[in-house]
C-alpha cells in the first residue's frame, strides 16, 4: 500500500505498524515523534497503530549537539 512518509511516496505492507515503519527507516532506539494524519501518537502506541492505505506519516529525530 502506498503512504506518503516526511513528503515522499512510500510502499509498505498492509498491516505495517508505526513501530515497523520507524525500524525499516532505521529509526528505532533513537528519540522519535510521530504523527500520522496531523495527530501525534505517543510512542507507547507505536506498535499498535497500524499504517492505511494514504495516511501521511511525519517523522521527526532529535539530534544534540551543541
Amino acid at each position: 500500500m502506498r503512504i506518503t512518509v516526511n513528503g515522499e511516496p512510500q510502499e509498505v505492507e498492509q498491516g505495517t505498524t508505526l513501530a515497523a515503519l520507524i525500524e525499516r527507516l532505521g529509526l528505532a532506539g533513537q528519540p522519535c515523534a510521530a504523527e500520522v494524519n496531523k495527530a501525534l501518537v505517543p510512542k507507547r502506541d507505536h506498535p499498535s497503530r497500524e499504517l492505511a492505505e494514504g495516511d501521511t506519516v511525519e517523522l521527526v529525530t532529535l539530534v544534540g549537539g551543541g
